[in-house]
């Protein structure tokens, strides 16, 4: 055995493609590719076409909807609000209201609300103002000799079209106060004109 002599086993390196050699190597011409346009680029893939007759996912009807005033709510255990409280980041002795809860850091946003749920233990006499609370998360802080209250959140409403910012409201103000206070161009004065056709009316006559 020599060192000319070593060679790879059988299949352990392949040659690299060379595309693009003429219509007998088997990739010239499209290189592979098959085609124009967009199916003979990477990463393409067409699904669904039954060549022009309407495809199965267009002839199957619709199920389902999403409801557009579901609530969108903040859930949190009540396991969760006694180690807030054991952590003292909760205080106790105070009714858990939705801002006290964001500014804990239990939540991090407030949302649609704050609903209770029952999911650990809750030691604390606690009362809650939550927007919702569910029947186990109840009956654990009644337990617990507190109490819970519903207090529904304020709408979140958008901003009226049409209404600008005070920012933009006070330059269009300004802007308007500039051009009314702003003086008007002298009107040009015809009278010069008229006094030079009845001259050359009168040096025409005089000529005559």
């Amino acid at each position: 055995m020599r060192l000319n002599d070593l060679r790879d086993l059988p299949g352990a390196t392949t040659s690299k493609k060379r595309v693009g050699r003429g219509l007998g190597s088997g990739l010239g011409k499209t290189s592979g590719h098959g085609q124009k346009g967009q199916k003979s680029r990477s990463g393409i893939a067409i699904k669904g076409f039954e060549g022009g007759q309407m495809p199965l996912h267009r002839r199957l009807p619709k199920r389902g909807f999403s409801n557009i005033f579901a609530k969108d709510y903040n859930e949190v255990n009540v396991g969760r609000i006694q180690a807030a409280i054991d952590d003292k980041k909760l205080d106790a002795s105070k009714p858990v209201t939705v801002e006290a809860l964001v500014n804990a850091g239990v939540v991090r946003r407030a949302r649609d609300g704050v609903r209770l749920l029952g999911k650990g233990e809750l030691k604390a006499k606690v009362s809650f103002e939550v927007t919702g609370a569910s029947s186990g998360a109840v009956k654990a802080v009644e337990a617990a000799g507190g109490t819970v209250t519903l207090t529904p959140m304020p709408q979140r409403t958008a901003k009226p079209e049409g209404e600008a910012a005070p920012k933009k409201a006070a330059k269009k103000a300004a802007k308007a106060a500039a051009k009314s206070t702003a003086k008007k161009p002298a009107a040009k004065k015809s009278a010069p004109k008229k006094a030079a056709t009845k001259k050359s009316a009168a040096q025409k006559d005089a000529s005559d």
